[in-house]
């Protein structure tokens, strides 16, 4: 008796580790291209758009989801406040004794995101994936008037953006690179070029 149990958790053991090897090879090369990625922002949300208007014609095609659809928006606009918000909140700051440097001689504090980049990419094309599955189970189905869903997202949006805007007002902070100076180090030609004279 003892040895044919034996020989059923063997053979179990036996059937797990395929399983388990194939789940580490594809664990990691999914790593390996995700790591690939990284430097390519452009390309990344290009496929990431492509994966959302993919899923948005199946909505519209099957002319339902909608309450799946209002979900991936809500957690969509959960990440975008993650994103656009500061890694340390300067009302907790000031709270503290420590505050946003407000003159030239403060030291300067680069804004770093709650949220990086990266992070918020992957998971935005990973939540328009699973919506995207879930589309595939009727359960998900649930019959709705999606107008009210619709209009009801918008003005959630628009009262966490004007909350998001005059926090970034009063604390004068701007959470995108573009459009600030940057400094790359080198002096420009015209600079060197000027000797001071005896």
């Amino acid at each position: 008796m003892e040895g044919g149990e034996g020989g059923d958790t063997g053979s179990a053991s036996a059937a797990v580790a395929p399983i388990a090897k194939w789940r580490s090879d594809f664990s990691r090369t999914f790593q390996y291209y995700l790591d690939r990625s990284t430097p390519h922002p452009v390309h990344r949300w290009l496929g990431t758009l492509a994966v959302a208007l993919i899923y948005v014609l199946r909505v519209y095609f099957l002319q339902g989801f909608y309450i799946v659809t209002y979900g991936l928006g809500i957690y969509i606009l959960n990440l975008l406040i993650g994103f656009l918000s500061p890694k340390i909140d300067p009302e907790l700051e000031a709270l503290d004794g420590a505050s946003l440097p407000t003159k030239g001689s403060d030291e300067f504090k680069p804004f770093i995101r709650r949220l990086p980049e990266f992070k918020f990419w992957y998971a935005i094309t990973k939540a328009c994936c699973v919506a995207f599955l879930l589309t595939f189970f009727s359960i998900f189905d649930v019959p709705v008037f999606w107008p009210i869903l619709l209009c009801y997202w918008i003005v959630l949006f628009v009262l966490t953006m004007k909350r998001q805007i005059m926090h970034m007002i009063k604390y004068k902070y701007i959470p995108f690179s573009f459009g600030k100076q940057r400094y790359s180090g080198k002096k420009s030609p015209a600079s060197s070029s000027r000797l001071p004279r005896d």
